[in-house]
């Protein structure tokens, strides 16, 4: 099993960005010392197993989601003809800026821990409805990568959601990108799902000369009670904490510009 000893919002590389951080407040280091005592829990309790990349048949309504597909797909393609105009994803997660600072990392968020766009659902209603239909979702957005962009090994903070990638557009040759969790490695196919944790130590390689984009989605873990409560009443938490509160003010302020030029 993975040493989950980890500081809880620690990445295994170095900052890019050296300038120091705010102190958090005492809210977000009681929960973050809460959640490195629950993760080991989390773990053991888990309905679907503790490894990095899951088997799609463990998820029974992911085929539902890859079905809806080429209809995420289309409205994708609308927002790709603009994309110089999406954030950077570091310039809505300040955590993000610990792995990677320039602005070849694109999102466009429906959704996160507290966060909902209203607006970005209604410009993507295949999207939304698609999203709808995926069980304890916590965070959902477009995830577009540059090509030849790279993602250094790092690891996430909690294991408590799974993470989901739809694969949207994937550039050939496809062996040339692909993400690596825990030692294993996986390349995206349009229309397929990939389930994974992201606390393993992970990495992104868009080694082509395209771009790549995915459904990026967190939902809940399933696991046994009691942890099952434990784990909801983190992620009611969550969104009260520093970290996220950050990217809710940034994300409303670059939503804010953007529609003002609409």
């Amino acid at each position: 099993m993975r040493d989950l000893r980890l500081s809880p919002h620690l990445s295994i590389v170095q900052p890019v960005d050296a300038r120091p951080a705010a102190k958090p407040s005492l809210y977000s280091r009681v929960f973050f010392r809460f959640i490195d005592w629950l993760r080991q829990r989390i773990a053991q309790a888990s309905l679907v197993g503790d490894k990095p990349i899951f088997q799609n048949s463990q998820f029974p309504w992911l085929a539902t989601l890859e079905a809806q597909a080429p209809a995420i797909r289309a409205e994708l393609t609308g927002l790709l003809a603009e994309r110089s105009k999406l954030p950077a994803f570091h310039e809505i997660s300040p955590d993000v800026g610990m792995i990677t600072s320039d602005d070849q990392w694109k999102t466009f968020v429906f959704m996160g821990y507290g966060l909902r766009s209203d607006r970005n659902l209604a410009r993507c209603p295949a999207t939304a409805q698609a999203l709808q239909g995926i069980p304890g979702i916590r965070t959902a957005f477009f995830s577009i990568l540059e090509a030849g962009k790279r993602i250094p090994l790092h690891t996430g903070p909690y294991n408590g959601v799974l993470r989901l990638h739809l694969g949207l557009v994937i550039p050939d040759p496809p062996e040339r990108c692909w993400i690596e969790v825990g030692g294993e490695r996986y390349s995206w196919r349009e229309g397929k799902a990939v389930v994974f944790d992201d606390l393993y130590p992970h990495q992104v390689h868009n080694d082509t000369d395209g771009l790549r984009a995915v459904l990026f989605v967190d939902f809940e873990r399933p696991c046994r009670a009691p942890v099952k409560w434990l784990n909801r009443l983190v992620l009611m938490a969550a969104p009260f904490t520093d970290e996220i509160r950050r990217g809710k003010v940034n994300h409303d302020a670059w939503e804010k510009g953007y529609y003002r030029q609409k």
